[in-house]
């Protein structure tokens, strides 16, 4: 559930990461039936580490095949987490009414959203956003609109930014704190996220 540009600063020589792709969802396919055929491509009692979207997935593959640890980044574990707002629009369906292209279109807005700043960070963020499927992206955003879940994992470690314009930070409970920094900073504070990453995985 990593997604590889992402992490191209964390050096992972000294662990067995294998990072697992999307798979198209299914038309309509709930959050559950997902993670449930995604779960296929997964070790069983690994560490899984999920980074925004991918940690609300990871947290819903825990539920399914046994893990050692979960490892969330810039995420959340349950949808009281997630900001009132958006379990508003999923109550109100106003995520069916955004158009994609709006949300693969890169501004100053997303820029502030993301935490991007320097140069090399933009053009990172143009490439995600362009590769991204706009299909799999509506699908995405319905599913943290609509996230259920109520159940912290066992084994959780939870490392958030106090800047994180996407899931505000007030609302998280974390266990690593990562200051002035957001949504990016497995980009721009990538030696802090790998430092506690090496340590959690020994």
């Amino acid at each position: 559930m990593l997604t590889e540009e992402l992490f191209d600063n964390i050096d992972f020589s000294k662990q067995n990461v294998v990072f697992v792709d999307w798979i198209d969802p299914i038309k309509n396919e709930s959050f559950e039936s997902y993670a449930r055929r995604i779960s296929a491509d997964f070790e069983k009692d690994a560490v899984l580490i999920g980074l925004s979207f991918g940690g609300m997935l990871a947290v819903e593959v825990s539920k399914i095949i046994p893990v050692k640890k979960i490892i969330l980044i810039a995420s959340a574990k349950t949808k009281n987490e997630l900001p009132k707002h958006y379990r508003l629009a999923g109550m109100l369906k106003l995520n069916k009414i955004i158009p994609t292209s709006v949300l693969k279109t890169q501004n100053f807005i997303t820029h502030w959203l993301f935490g991007v700043q320097t140069k090399s960070e933009k053009e990172l963020m143009r490439n995600i956003l362009k590769d991204t499927d706009p299909h799999f992206l509506s699908w995405a955003i319905n599913a943290v609109v609509n996230w259920e879940n109520i159940l912290t994992p066992q084994n959780c470690i939870h490392i958030y930014g106090t800047k994180d314009h996407i899931l505000p930070f007030k609302n998280v409970k974390t266990d690593f704190i990562i200051k002035k920094d957001g949504h990016f900073m497995t980009v721009n504070r990538s030696k802090e996220i790998e430092c506690i990453i090496k340590e959690q995985c020994t």
